[in-house]
């Protein structure tokens, strides 16, 4: 149920023909313009600027630029490295997603809410995650009977915890949530990004078939 709800744009956010090239665009480490995002989605500048205006979690720079969605140019505790460029996510489940998305593997190294140690955690697009450290991480997550804002409804309570028992004192204090081992929660991760992908490939085929005169 979590997958389907989370695949959803008319609850999460940006379709994934936005999502994955503005993620594409950020991982350079640079704020990313309409224009540019426009350019690389094959849209209309105004027809961007009006899907990020329904996506209100979306980060601005004072220049109008994006720097944040889901992959993010402003620190949080979840660092997000790929290619020797520092980035940061707005959740545990993201540094999961995101590597399958952007085609490139990525060091994560995460804070955890309960006692401030650090998680560490490689993934590759195509091995799925090859070391967790320590091996006792777990994932929270939470399903929540209305997504609203992605990152304030969902985001802010997807952590990882170093272990089961550092992270029973937070879902004392989170009842809605639970935990799972960070495999299972990239089997999660490996079917939404799967999802995004073929979405985002098939809207590419139409738009190419579009443009040269094809039905």
């Amino acid at each position: 149920e979590l997958t389907a709800r989370l695949a959803r744009t008319d609850e999460t956010g940006l379709d994934a023909g936005l999502l994955i090239p503005l993620l594409r665009l950020l991982v350079d480490g640079e704020p990313v313009s309409v224009e540019q995002l426009a350019a690389a989605a094959g849209r209309r500048a105004e027809e961007v600027r009006r899907a990020l205006a329904a996506v209100p979690d979306t980060e601005y720079d004072d220049q109008d630029r994006i720097v944040g969605q889901g992959l993010t140019l402003r620190p949080t505790n979840h660092r997000f490295t790929v290619a020797g460029q520092e980035l940061y996510t707005w959740c545990a489940l993201d540094t999961l997603i995101f590597p399958a998305l952007l085609e490139r593997a990525a060091r994560v190294e995460s804070v955890s809410p309960a006692g401030g140690d650090s998680i560490r955690v490689i993934v590759d697009p195509s091995a799925g995650v090859t070391s967790v450290e320590p091996s006792t991480a777990v994932v929270s997550l939470v399903n929540p009977d209305k997504i609203t804002w992605i990152r304030s409804s969902f985001c802010s309570q997807v952590h990882y915890f170093t272990s089961p028992d550092v992270a029973a004192g937070w879902l004392t204090e989170h009842p809605e949530a639970e935990i799972v081992p960070v495999a299972d929660a990239y089997r999660l991760a490996d079917a939404l990004s799967t999802g995004f992908l073929d979405r985002h490939h098939a809207e590419a085929t139409a738009t190419d078939a579009d443009a040269h005169g094809c039905c």
